[in-house]
């Protein structure tokens, strides 16, 4: 049972219009904390605006939103400058955005590269970058990102996508090492494959190699993965493993070769090529 230590806090909550990003935040405005969602399309910004004020629980709680692409440092500052004169430096910074192109390698170009790379890992870096200065004033603050099962393994038709995630552990792990003494917190989540919007356009350039290689996987919602990452985030957790990553992370930490022998057998046996 979760206590409920989201009362009088601000949360900033970066692709908070659908997915992951949601149902986070309508798990935290039930623990009584207050939003701001920021995605770039207005309508489903607006419609998730709705479904987190449905379920606040205390006087007080608010839910804003900004239309906005994260990655734009020149428009987002601006927005979150006029944020906090109105509201206040936000508590917590929850970075949901990203999303996975699966293809093969020779079907991938640069530009595939480098998108995965503005949005993953970008994305989730401009906002912080820009809240850190407040913070490190403060001596406080709580920063979150989104990485995936992805992020510290990798299977075929990954080739632009698990680089971004991996590099969103490298970043989390030193921000973790420096901040900690100065007050502010760091957490990455790292989901396995869960059922939102996202993870279906995904599927639409999956390779059938990758897409037999997923099957053996069980698909999250993204409601579960939500408790499990308020729960981490409660508890000040470092890495927050949800469902099979739990032992997926353990297996590939120690035991990398086994991980990867499975892996090449599956594929293997796929008789993909």
């Amino acid at each position: 049972m979760l206590r409920q230590s989201f009362a009088d806090q601000t949360i900033i909550v970066t692709g908070g219009s659908m997915g992951i990003g949601l149902a986070t935040a309508a798990a935290l405005a039930r623990l009584g904390g207050s939003l701001c969602l920021i995605a770039r399309r207005p309508e489903p910004l607006a419609q998730a605006q709705q479904r987190v004020q449905a379920v606040v629980t205390a006087p007080g709680q608010f839910v804003e939103v900004i239309a906005c692409d994260v990655t734009d440092e020149a428009a987002l500052s601006p927005l979150l400058d006029d944020f906090i004169a109105r509201r206040g430096v936000p508590d917590m910074l929850i970075n949901t955005v990203g999303y996975a192109y699966p293809q093969r390698l020779e079907q991938l170009t640069l530009a595939d590269f480098r998108k995965q790379m503005a949005v993953n890992y970008f994305g989730q870096l401009v906002p912080t970058l820009h809240l850190l200065p407040h913070w490190l004033r403060q001596r406080r603050g709580h920063v979150a990102f989104v990485s995936s099962v992805l992020g510290f393994m990798s299977l075929t038709g990954y080739a632009a996508y698990a680089p971004s995630k991996y590099a969103l552990f490298g970043l989390a792990e030193t921000l973790r090492h420096e901040l900690k003494p100065r007050g502010v917190r760091v957490s990455i989540l790292f989901p396995p494959d869960t059922d939102t919007p996202g993870f279906e356009h995904e599927n639409l350039s999956k390779p059938p190699e990758t897409a037999r290689l997923s099957e053996a996987g069980k698909l999250m919602t993204p409601e579960a993965v939500a408790r499990a990452f308020v729960a981490g985030l409660n508890r000040g957790r470092f890495e927050i493993l949800p469902g099979e990553a739990r032992w997926i992370r353990l297996l590939s930490r120690l035991s990398p070769g086994i991980t990867r022998w499975y892996l090449d057998r599956a594929l293997k046996k796929l008789a993909a090529f």
